[in-house]
């Protein structure tokens, strides 16, 4: 018999996890600020700051590969769920949200006319304690609505096996449910045995590569104002009629009076500094961009540093290999995610406690990773003959469209030689 730890242990789990989620929430919207190690960068320039799209490049790439398609053996109607629920909007927000928080949550109700409602809430604003075996929850917490001035809950739920209990404004609702499961399902991206709430697509190590960047270019951002200028000096002037002069409006300055020395009657020499190359930046910023795309599986290409020579789709392919392997491990934990809020709102829809073994049958199916092109087609076409002739009906309309993502085409065509 589990037993319960209570909604004010799982407010207090929150409160520890939530300025992580916020901390790479900041970085894929790229309002993170970045500290200047103090070295080049005066007082004067502490405020200009540099931005660069690289931890949100990371998340939709692979977000934007992992397009859900539908039930195969779909024995309880649980596609029909997910339709009236917005399913385009519904996968991509549950997806990206897991991706930047290592998990996100699915908040399962009822609507007026008894159908079950799916509401996505980010980790920011959830919690729960995981099922090793089912990868449900066995007790969840949710901020539901907050005061958009002060950001305090102002409605919240905890959530129970058969059991929701709504708190807002000092209200107290419980709603009894027919479900086996709490009615908030987490949606994990990479968990494991220690972190079973899963990992951030947005690493510490992305982070701190995307620091190191944001400085590079920040400091060829204020080189350059000096490339542009470059700074010069006089020689042969008497120490005692130098005016000393603030070093900030020297290094800027466009034009210094000097005069004549009247005592020695030496004339001041005039020179210029070799201008600074900007070479160093550039390839530093290279460096950071390659260490940046090992540690997410891109390429330099997708950071903005164009090959001479446009890749072929094979190539695009075979440089994305990392980035495959992990969009289809993703796709086999979203896809187990997913099952569980089907099976959550199939019992909560009719009214009847199901076992989660009675779901075992049904699989999701995603779409192709990398859209075939022409060649592609044309290959698996060529595949699909030969195994079909090895292997009679190896290959048919149920699973060439996982290949193609292509649909079988429904209308008849009439042969020529009928009327």
């Amino acid at each position: 018999m589990y037993e319960y730890q209570g909604m004010g242990y799982l407010k207090n789990l929150l409160r520890k996890k939530r300025d992580r989620v916020d901390l790479r929430y900041k970085y894929y919207e790229m309002k993170n600020v970045v500290r200047d190690l103090a070295l080049t960068a005066g007082n004067k320039l502490g405020r200009f700051d540099a931005v660069l799209g690289w931890c949100p490049k990371a998340v939709d790439s692979l977000s934007d590969r992992l397009i859900f398609k539908g039930w195969k053996d779909d024995l309880f109607n649980i596609g029909s769920i997910f339709r009236m629920n917005n399913a385009d909007v519904f996968f991509d927000s549950a997806i990206i949200s897991a991706l930047i928080g290592g998990c996100s949550f699915i908040y399962v109700s009822l609507d007026e006319e008894g159908f079950p409602r799916l509401e996505v809430i980010d980790g920011r604003d959830a919690t729960g304690i995981v099922d090793p075996v089912t990868n449900l929850l066995t007790e969840g917490y949710a901020v539901l609505e907050r005061d958009p001035k002060t950001g305090h809950p102002t409605t919240e739920a905890y959530f129970q096996t058969g059991l929701t209990t709504i708190i807002s404004r000092g209200e107290i609702t419980e709603i009894p449910n027919s479900a086996p499961a709490p009615l908030l399902v987490p949606v994990i991206y990479r968990p494991d045995a220690k972190r079973p709430l899963g990992h951030s697509r947005i690493s510490r190590a992305s982070m701190s590569i995307l620091r190191g960047a944001a400085r590079t270019v920040k400091r060829s951002e204020v080189s350059a104002e000096f490339y542009s200028f470059p700074q010069k000096y006089v020689v042969g002037m008497s120490g005692e009629d130098i005016e000393t002069v603030d070093n900030w409006k020297a290094a800027i300055s466009k034009f210094l009076m000097i005069e004549k020395d009247d005592i020695s009657g030496d004339k001041p020499t005039i020179g210029q500094f070799q201008q600074a190359s900007m070479s160093p930046f550039s390839e530093q910023l290279r460096t950071f961009a390659s260490l940046f795309a090992g540690e997410n599986g891109l390429t330099l290409d997708d950071l903005g540093f164009v090959s001479d020579n446009p890749s072929s789709a094979e190539a695009i392919k075979a440089s994305h290999e990392t980035l495959r392997l992990t969009a289809r491990k993703a796709q086999r934990t979203f896809g187990t995610c997913f099952l569980n809020v089907g099976f959550v709102a199939a019992c909560l829809r009719d009214e009847k406690s199901y076992l989660r073994r009675q779901f075992y049958l049904t699989t999701p199916v995603w779409e192709p990773i990398f859209e075939p092109d022409a060649a592609t087609l044309s290959a698996i076409g060529d595949g699909a003959i030969k195994l079909n002739q090895a292997v009679p009906g190896y290959f048919n309309t149920d699973n060439l469209p996982i290949l193609t993502g292509i649909e079988p085409s429904s209308i008849q065509l009439p042969f020529a030689d009928e009327e």
